[in-house]
């Protein structure tokens, strides 16, 4: 959190002046942010991972193909339903009602849960999997109007939250330890992105609404450090209620997994609801500092910014913004931690925090750039995941299913309650249509990582044939120097 704060009071004491009651929400967000992603990350090691696989385990073993299909849709509907994230999609469609979106897009992750875990059981290679699924989003895409197109695609993005990755992602471990190749310990997280925005773009179809508006954000008014604290109080509770609603079909879910056929010991099960309480606890801290502190903050910085300095400035601080932001996602540990394990130290953390960086750096550099001119999103969409899929040809498989998971990792709460609001207030500034502009940052976060970390893995690639070559240039004057020495011990006998 250090590095986005100091850019936060810099452009507060510089080129965007922000009251001193924003600033304040900001600051105690991000104190709150700390302790929430203390809390969280511990509590996803110690029971979210543990329970997806040991579910997943169970589920890769059984035999009864119609059961896990039906156990993954009800597991993929009733986590979404709850994602803090999707609420607050949800309420920026006020042409289609909040629980029609809701429904839809739970229904699309569930559906698409469902699809994971049979390519996984049955060896369908990622690669094609994600080929294929892009080509009807692409196809459909031609025919769902412009309003609903950048909400689809960030759809996407948002469903894969907090809340969801970590389960999602450690359930897609435990079933590829049954069924699965290294690879398929990744992927899940790739293939569920994909369904809410086929659910969305098809909900577009339907309605075909002219009313889909933007609800404009509000910066509330704060005078005083009693406000502040009343503001915070005042949001305490709706982030208590998500929060818990969030978690509790992944706890009934576990418990009827626990009575059934896991049957953990005392021990163990005594740990992992102590890590749910760390979960909960985490959460709410964190998505209270997120939508209380930051989004303020970062509404009325891309407002200030865009009406006091050249509309340029905007591309590379949003980049800079990007390149540190991304480090403050919760899921983002989850998957760096993973990747490591998985992989047992041959790619490592600080290897993916990087290329994750570079690419949430570069997105948020494109959607200012979006802001600015009003250029469509489909302009950068087709051709980045056109070069996206083009990748899959060329890098090991692991890194494709690595790179199509972190898309829907890095586009998280920080991405929803920070950088989205930040291009709102650009646009506002610039007089551009927010629905048409400054809405797909998301899908723009969710995006680019997938060429970045591909990318990385044609480097990891390249490092490892030339060290194969090397060993084997080795091997090979060992062997010669053996020869040379066996034909001098000849001569001299």
């Amino acid at each position: 959190m250090l590095p986005i704060t100091i850019i936060v009071l810099l452009l507060s004491f510089t080129l965007a002046p922000m009251p001193i009651g924003t600033l304040m929400l900001f600051l105690l967000g991000a104190a709150l942010l700390i302790v929430g992603m203390g809390f969280f990350s511990l509590g996803a090691d110690i029971a979210m991972m543990p329970m997806g696989d040991q579910m997943g385990r169970k589920l890769g073993a059984s035999g009864k193909v119609a059961v896990i299909a039906l156990v993954c849709f009800l597991i993929g509907v009733t986590v979404t339903i709850a994602e803090p994230d999707l609420q607050v999609l949800a309420r920026q469609v006020p042409a289609v009602p909040d629980m029609v979106i809701i429904l839809t897009v739970a229904a699309g992750v569930g559906v698409f849960l469902l699809v994971s875990m049979l390519r996984t059981r049955f060896g369908v290679p990622l690669q094609y999997a994600l080929i294929g699924m892009y080509i009807i989003v692409f196809i459909l895409s031609i025919f769902v109007p412009n309003e609903f197109l950048a909400v689809a695609f960030d759809s996407g993005g948002v469903t894969t939250g907090p809340i969801t990755v970590p389960f999602i992602m450690a359930l897609g471990t435990g079933l590829a330890s049954i069924k699965g190749k290294d690879e398929d310990n990744f992927g899940m997280v790739a293939v569920c992105s994909v369904g809410p925005i086929l659910a969305v773009m098809i909900l577009g179809l339907i309605y075909r609404s002219s009313e889909v508006a933007y609800t404009p954000f509000t910066i509330p008014a704060v005078f005083s450090s009693q406000d502040v604290g009343e503001q915070f109080l005042r949001g305490l509770p709706t982030y208590l209620k998500e929060v818990f609603l969030g978690l509790l079909p992944i706890v009934l879910f576990f418990l009827v997994f626990q009575m059934v056929s896991i049957r953990l010991k005392r021990r163990p099960l005594i740990k992992i609801g102590v890590g749910i309480l760390y979960t909960f606890i985490g959460l709410v801290l964190f998505l209270t500092g997120a939508n209380i502190g930051f989004m303020p903050a970062g509404h009325y910085l891309g407002e200030t910014l865009a009406a006091g300095t050249p509309s340029w400035v905007l591309i590379p601080i949003g980049m800079v913004v990007g390149y540190f932001i991304v480090a403050a996602e919760p899921a983002v540990h989850v998957l760096n931690k993973q990747v490591e394990e998985v992989t047992s130290g041959a790619i490592p953390q600080k290897a993916i925090g990087l290329s994750l960086s570079i690419g949430v750096a570069v997105s948020i550099g494109i959607s200012m750039l979006r802001v600015w001119l009003h250029i469509p999103i489909y302009f950068f969409l087709v051709p980045g995941y056109l070069i996206a899929l083009a990748l899959t040809f060329f890098v090991p498989k692991i890194f494709t299913a690595i790179a199509f998971d972190s898309g829907g990792v890095a586009s998280g709460p920080m991405t929803a309650t920070f950088l989205l609001p930040f291009a709102m207030g650009a646009c506002l500034a610039l007089g551009g249509d927010v629905l048409m502009d400054a809405f797909g940052v998301v899908a723009m976060v969710a995006m680019t990582p997938l060429i970045t970390i591909q990318i990385l893995g044609l480097f990891y690639q390249r490092k490892l044939k030339r060290t194969r070559d090397v060993t084997a240039e080795e091997e090979l004057l060992l062997t010669d120097d053996i020869i040379d020495y066996t034909e001098e011990v000849e001569t001299d006998v």
